[in-house]
């Protein structure tokens, strides 16, 4: 059976219910138990849907889905199983479909961009050089299977990433580099009514500090640099001893990737009593345009009218891009709420994206 098959062959409610399992199973980063059960019941809804075994790679971080049609290797379809959401998530949000929407942690970065892929590569006859990696720990940086994931990107030669889609099903044709910085600053206690003078005040330093960060950012080359989180103090009568700010950064080049490190590298106290230590770095490389320049005009024929733009978030699709393989991302859910509590899924588009992942898969599979 081709892409081209008739619509009535992708079943929207057989994917929703695929969707339900992967979602009632709960699976955050790092929860290592969670992930074990999370990836073997994937690998045996790989192996119902596409006839053959997936195997599970043990890593530090948790289990990561590996699944090849055999042959040569010609494209990989590259996403993770891992959410952002703890356990007990779901009791508070159950899996619901409702309104034309379906909700639930996890269903729309990145659940249903995975099972669209399952369902739509389920309709092609030969699935020869077609790779399926899901990895265990993309929401926390992918160190644990940043090499598998330039490995086999290199061994397939192109890319097409399963995370939710841009605006309105848009494609995502370029991101920004992005990582995360850990300022620690110490200072020194004492009792803020009784001898405040003998204390050194990590609050203020860090008042400085997150000033000072603020003012790295360049809106007008794209650089974001964007203090998140600080955590300081003890009781309200204490002078506070330390404090600790988290740090977001997106950049658009390698340029501003080595100048923002070196900046926060370099930040100093301005009071000359306390002391700074700056962790971190912008892990995530950019992901130019010119990444998937020979496989939007694929999509575009799959499904014309189909748009691309480049956006602010990383993905795993920033390192398959970085090290030179075409790479196109955004290929998964259309629906909205990554990461919060009105996450959701629009369930009449699962069918078309099932498709156009099939259909890309089609052409690439006869390059």
């Amino acid at each position: 059976m081709s892409a081209a098959a008739d619509a009535d062959t992708i079943s929207a409610d057989a994917m929703l219910d695929d969707l339900r399992t992967l979602v009632e199973i709960e699976s955050p980063s790092l929860d290592l138990h969670a992930l074990q059960t999370s990836a073997e019941v994937l690998a045996g809804m790989i192996e119902r849907l596409l006839g053959r075994p997936a195997t599970l790679i043990d890593s530090a971080a948790g289990p990561h889905v590996h699944w090849s049609g055999g042959g040569t290797p010609r494209v990989l379809l590259l996403g993770h199983h891992d959410t952002v959401f703890p356990i007990g998530a779901l009791a508070a949000r159950p899996f619901t479909v409702a309104d034309g929407r379906v909700t639930g942690p996890g269903v729309f970065d990145m659940l249903a961009g995975i099972v669209q892929a399952l369902h739509g590569l389920a309709t092609l006859d030969d699935l020869s050089g077609v790779e399926l990696l899901f990895s265990a720990d993309e929401e926390v940086g992918s160190g644990a299977s940043r090499e598998l994931i330039e490995e086999r990107a290199r061994a397939c030669g192109a890319v097409l990433v399963l995370e939710p889609s841009a605006d309105g099903g848009a494609l995502k044709t370029g991101r920004k580099g992005c990582g995360t910085f850990d300022v620690l600053v110490r200072g020194r206690a004492s009792h803020a009514g009784l001898e405040p003078e003998k204390g050194v005040n990590a609050l203020v330093e860090v008042a400085h500090q997150v000033l000072a960060i603020d003012r790295l950012g360049r809106p007008d080359v794209g650089t974001t640099v964007t203090p998140t989180v600080a955590n300081v103090g003890t009781a309200d009568n204490v002078v506070p001893a330390q404090g600790r700010i988290k740090v977001d950064v997106r950049v658009e080049s390698a340029d501003e990737k080595d100048r923002v490190e070196a900046a926060m590298a370099g930040l100093r106290p301005v009071d000359p009593d306390s002391t700074i230590e700056v962790s971190g770095a912008i892990n995530r490389p950019p992901m130019p345009e010119s990444a998937s320049v020979t496989l939007m005009p694929l999509a575009e024929a799959v499904a014309p009218g189909i748009e691309g733009y480049a956006v602010g978030g990383g993905s795993d699709g920033n390192f398959t891009a970085a090290i030179g393989v075409p790479t196109l991302d955004g290929l998964g859910a259309v629906g909205g709420g990554a990461h919060a509590d009105h996450e959701f899924v629009v369930v009449d588009t699962m069918p078309d994206r099932a498709r156009l992942i099939a259909g890309l898969v089609e052409q690439l599979s006869a390059r």
